[in-house]
């Protein structure tokens, strides 16, 4: 995996340490440092600027952010106030804040609203424990790029009845209340902030979360990314056909109108392309950011949409009795659930689904 760190010239007195000892870290696991437009980029350390936070340009799609900021709250609940805006402002996966400025004492901010230090009991060391929680980003691939194919069969144009059903349920869904993330993020932020995030992600409706229902044995429909689930509608533009995936190329192969601009399709394609693939027996899947207790989790949380959260998923799925009528967590985010059918997860999750996800310490995301 390759690495850089995108920082002004005039970077602070503290920052330089902080580079060095994340270099040294990364190198040892074996990780490449590069430079900021290396299309073959993988994470990117972004210093932030607390009075004017921006994000890092990811030129390559497939890039994963960390901001870098110094916050002058020490700990707790007030850190996390003061520095859950950077990370938002800054659109980053996650956000690494020093108090103080002070470079031995890092704390782990998530987009889930973790938030720990990351001297995980050892002073000592602190960036070994910055590492093993960004590792599952940093050694996951994402897969978000779309191959649009435009051969849907006319006959499909109108939709089916199980498109219909995929509209049913993700209208139902909406009116459960669950937020864009799986924590009340309107509770830390300014209002200022609050309306800007929503501006940020188009958040009003259901316009997190995804759903998908199998086509035929090698396709499926899928709800597009940050379309308004709660009122899907065309064919080919908010509900789209997945036919393959392109490994060596990297994308999701759709079918699609030639009459319609298609959106993209929700990120987390690859890891519903997999569970099909490897459980015939599955008809419905969906995620959503919420919780049910006392189901399998994963041992770590892979980012949405890389290959790595698919087999891991695939590999809980494995050790159930029924994988065809399943729920699972993901650590630190929310659930995937399968089933025969919407109406049948639908019956399962309803009155049983929290909105709050237990956090768990070691990941960052």
């Amino acid at each position: 995996m390759r690495f850089t760190f995108d920082e002004p010239p005039d970077a602070p007195a503290w920052y330089p340490s902080v580079r060095r000892a994340l270099t040294e870290e990364f190198e040892r696991h074996g990780h490449i440092l590069t430079r900021t437009d290396d299309p073959a980029l993988k994470l990117a350390f972004h210093l932030v600027d607390t009075l004017n936070p921006r994000p890092f340009v990811r030129k390559s799609r497939a890039t994963f952010c960390v901001g870098i900021a110094a916050v002058s709250r020490t700990q707790g609940e007030e850190l996390l106030r003061e520095a859950y805006p950077y990370l938002i402002r800054t659109i980053s996966n996650g956000l690494v804040a020093f108090p103080g400025g002070d470079a031995h004492l890092p704390w782990l901010i998530t987009p889930e609203l973790g938030c720990y230090p990351a001297a995980d009991g050892d002073e000592g060391a602190p960036y070994a424990t910055l590492y093993r929680a960004l590792a599952p980003m940093a050694t996951s691939t994402l897969i978000i790029d779309n191959r649009f194919e435009a051969d849907l069969p006319e006959a499909l144009w109108e939709g089916t009845d199980d498109t219909r059903e995929l509209t049913w349920a993700a209208a139902i869904v909406d009116g459960w209340g669950l937020l864009p993330t799986p924590y009340p993020v309107e509770d830390i932020l300014s209002p200022d902030e609050w309306r800007y995030l929503k501006h940020l992600y188009g958040i009003g409706g259901l316009s997190y979360g995804n759903f998908s229902i199998r086509h035929d044995a090698t396709s499926f429909w899928m709800s597009a990314s940050g379309v308004n689930k709660g009122h899907l509608v065309d064919i080919g533009r908010d509900i789209l056909l997945v036919k393959d995936y392109d490994a060596p190329g990297e994308s999701m192969v759709l079918s699609v109108r030639p009459d319609v601009q298609p959106r993209r399709v929700s990120v987390d394609a690859v890891e519903h392309w997999m569970i099909y693939r490897n459980f015939p027996e599955i008809k419905a899947m969906m995620h959503l950011h919420g919780w049910v207790p006392d189901i399998p989790v994963t041992a770590f949380n892979y980012p949405c949409g890389t290959r790595e959260v698919g087999e891991e998923i695939s590999h809980l799925l494995d050790k159930e009795p029924d994988p065809g009528r399943a729920i699972i967590g993901m650590r630190n985010h929310g659930i995937t659930a399968t089933g025969p059918s919407f109406h049948d997860i639908i019956a399962r999750l309803e009155g049983r689904i929290r909105r709050q996800v237990p956090m768990k310490q070691g990941s960052l995301l």
